[in-house]
């Protein structure tokens, strides 16, 4: 009997590892896919899968942030300031169900204050008060709950240089922040979640290198 319930453990430990590595394998495809896609038509496709692998996998936030990322993406695709909220209000609905999963989490509420920011730039004349309030104040609180996390950084810092150029004030301390992020992308480790967000170096180096090189010109 005990010799039984041994196999009958050891084979569902199995399954579980099994479908562990199904789950990294999965997301593995389609996070670089979620950053390469070129048209609106292969997000979907992309973020359709990654909604099916967060349907089997209902404790992980992964598919979720990534997700809102790529609804994010499309709505930059779009010139249409309703089909540019449209899939904002998608984004942040992906967002709110990693929420429900991680609460209090540094790049899920980063990820939260760019959707906000992307809301802003929908429309800036209209929507500047209540959105820049929304999108610092989640950036800020990105900061807060890790400040380790340099997608944090890079995102007040665009959030701060974009404030100050609609109010013609210099560079509004994002100079500051991009360096900050500069800083933490050189240090940043993941061995513990491989399937953690990477992304924001590159461009991070691009606009340090085009606004706070150049004196913010």
């Amino acid at each position: 009997m005990r010799k039984n319930l041994f196999i009958l453990f050891t084979a569902l430990c199995s399954i579980t590892v099994l479908a562990n590595g199904q789950f990294e394998k999965a997301m593995g495809k389609n996070i670089p896919a979620m950053f390469t896609a070129e048209t609106p038509e292969a997000l979907q496709g992309v973020i359709n899968q990654l909604n099916r692998i967060g349907e089997a996998e209902t404790n992980r936030w992964e598919p979720y942030y990534y997700i809102a990322f790529g609804y994010i993406r499309m709505s930059d695709m779009h010139e249409n300031g309703e089909e540019k909220d449209r899939f904002l209000d998608l984004a942040l609905e992906a967002v709110e169900k990693a929420e429900n999963i991680k609460p209090n989490d540094s790049e899920l509420e980063a990820m939260r204050g760019y959707v906000h920011m992307m809301r802003l730039v929908v429309d800036p004349a209209t929507r500047g008060m209540k959105y820049s309030g929304m999108a610092f104040a989640s950036f800020q609180k990105a900061v807060q709950l890790d400040p380790t996390n340099p997608r944090a950084h890079y995102l007040l810092g665009r959030m701060q240089y974009g404030t100050a150029q609609f109010m013609g004030a210099g560079d509004g301390g994002a100079c500051e922040s991009f360096a900050n992020a500069k800083a933490l992308f050189a240090e940043e480790e993941n061995a513990d979640n491989p399937l953690a967000p990477t992304w924001g170096n590159e461009t991070n180096n691009e606009v340090i290198s085009m606004i706070c090189e150049k004196g913010g010109e």
